[in-house]
Order: structure tokens, then C-alpha cells, then sequence
């Protein structure tokens, strides 16, 4: 659906996002994991366009662009209305033509029917977090960009958002959703980056992530960052995280190369391990 390739985006002497490049397929969940202040929320308004790129582009694969519909980590409401009236209102704007049907589907989507006429100041933090996707849900997009959808609610909270997801991801819709909890993104994705910095750290399938992996794992002194492109164009299974270099997979008849590449370039080598890798490992690494 969207193509988004070498981004980056400053604020002054801040890189909030940082060459970043992936795919948002039609009909797949991709998730964006990453801890506070790794950019996902700069990624979220780029792709939305209320900021513009300072450099690479974000395109759709066919045209025309598709309509998003956003839902931020931060929710604002006009407190005082109710949660229906301001879903009316919203409908109102977006142009729907029969608005009251339209809130009474959302509503219904949602759970929020018996909240229909509830003060949104009265609401708890997980009915306010589940109008933000109603409010999303008007005009049908078949983009969603949701944005911590699940941040601050209990674990009854959390499993609620998660399963609306779900059926959201059954009805066809395409997701972006952001999040820094591992075991959110694993329920529902089905396309996995990692985000720390700004920058990228690992992107694979979730099918592929959570598939224990083959590897040897070079770990050197200093984070090897700038042999990135020369390592990863060796072979495709060759990922770098920081200070470690893994080789994966068909990669491992390469590790002699590699090791030469490294102490030839000055990196010096803390150990060499074989084994297999969980995802668990690989987020710990990219996030520190």
C-alpha cells in the first residue's frame, strides 16, 4: 500500500527519524517496536502528513493515496460533550452520509453502545482510548495509523484493544501500529521493525522473528554501525545490532570473512558465540 523509503526528519540538531526505510503492505499489520523516544510517533505524522520529510519519500504503491486515518498517542476531547454527540460531530465533518447510523456502527464496533451518551470526562482511560478508535472508524479508511493504542491501560485494558485490532486486521484494514511492549506486537502483526534513535535496528516478518534462528553472534568493543552496508551486502542474512554482527542462517559459512572484515577495519573482538536467538534478545539489543 505504502512505500517509505530513506526518511529522516529534524528537529534542529535532533535526527528524530533517520533513513529509514519498509513497507506497508495492503492487508498487513506492521508493527513499529521501539521505547520511548525512538521516533515512532515523528514516523506516525510523516506517514499521516502533517510533517514533511526532510529527506527521502513516502509514496503510495498505486495510485490513488489512500485515505488514514489516525489515531495519536496523545487523545484530546472536548471533555464536556458526550462520547455520541462528538462521534456525530466528527461524522459531520468527515462528510458521512448517514451520520447516525454511522455512530451507532462505530459504537457497536468498539463497545461503547452503553457508553453512547456518557460525559467523556466520566469515561475511564480505556473507553477514551476505544472513542480514539471510533474516531478513526468513521469514513472507513483502509488505513489505520494507530499510535500506542494501548499505553497506560491495565492488562483487561489492553487484551480489550488488542482483540478489536484483531478483528480489525480480520475485516482487511491495513495497520500501522506502534507500541513498546514485545508481547502487543506478536498477537497482532504480521510485519515486525524495530526503532530505537530513529533509526531502524531489525525488521522481519513476525512469522520469520519468532522462528528460533540459527546464528553466531560476533559481539566487538565498539557499536559497528558504519560497516553496516558493507557486512549487510555480503549476504542477506547478515544482521548488525549495535556491537553485535549476526550472522544467520546461511551467513555462518561467512563468519571467517567476517571476522577478517572486522579486525581488518580496526574492530576488535569481544567473543564469538554460536547459538539460537529469540526475539526477546534481539529487542534487548536494539533498545540499550
Amino acid at each position: 500500500m505504502l512505500e517509505i523509503k530513506n526518511i529522516t526528519k529534524n528537529y534542529y540538531s535532533l535526527v528524530a527519524v533517520d533513513n529509514v526505510s519498509f513497507d506497508i503492505p495492503q492487508g498487513e499489520v506492521v508493527g513499529i517496536l521501539g521505547p520511548n523516544g525512538a521516533g515512532k510517533t515523528t514516523l506516525f505524522k510523516l506517514v499521516a502528513g502533517f510533517l514533511q520529510p526532510d529527506g527521502g519519500t513516502i509514496r503510495p504503491r498505486s495510485r490513488p493515496w489512500p485515505a488514514i486515518g489516525l489515531k495519536p498517542e496523545r487523545l484530546l476531547f472536548p471533555n464536556n460533550m458526550k462520547v455520541a454527540a462528538y462521534l456525530r460531530l466528527v461524522a459531520g465533518v468527515s462528510n458521512s452520509r448517514n451520520v447516525d447510523q454511522t455512530v451507532r456502527d462505530v459504537l457497536q464496533r468498539v463497545q461503547l453502545t452503553e457508553a453512547a451518551n456518557k460525559r467523556i470526562k466520566d469515561c475511564s482511560k480505556g473507553m477514551r482510548q476505544r472513542l480514539g478508535l471510533a474516531q478513526v472508524l468513521i469514513g472507513d479508511p483502509p488505513l489505520l495509523l494507530l499510535d500506542e493504542p494501548t499505553n497506560g491501560l491495565d492488562p483487561e485494558g489492553q487484551a480489550a484493544i488488542v482483540e478489536m485490532i484483531q478483528q480489525l486486521k480480520a475485516n482487511g484494514k491495513t495497520i500501522l501500529l506502534s507500541s513498546h511492549q514485545l508481547h502487543e506486537v506478536t498477537q497482532v502483526c504480521t510485519q515486525l521493525v524495530i526503532l530505537n534513535r530513529g533509526r531502524v535496528h531489525y525488521q522481519s516478518r513476525m512469522a520469520d522473528a519468532l522462528t528460533l534462528r540459527p546464528h553466531v553472534t560476533i559481539e566487538v568493543v565498539h557499536p559497528v554501525d558504519d560497516l553496516a552496508p558493507v557486512l549487510t551486502a555480503l549476504h542477506p542474512d547478515i544482521d548488525v545490532v549495535g556491537h553485535l554482527v549476526i550472522l544467520n542462517d546461511e551467513a555462518i559459512a561467512l563468519r571467517r570473512h567476517v571476522l577478517s572484515l572486522l579486525l581488518g577495519t580496526g574492530h576488535d573482538i569481544v567473543h564469538v558465540v554460536q547459538k539460537r536467538i529469540t526475539l526477546e534478545e534481539i529487542y534487548a539489543e536494539a533498545v540499550q
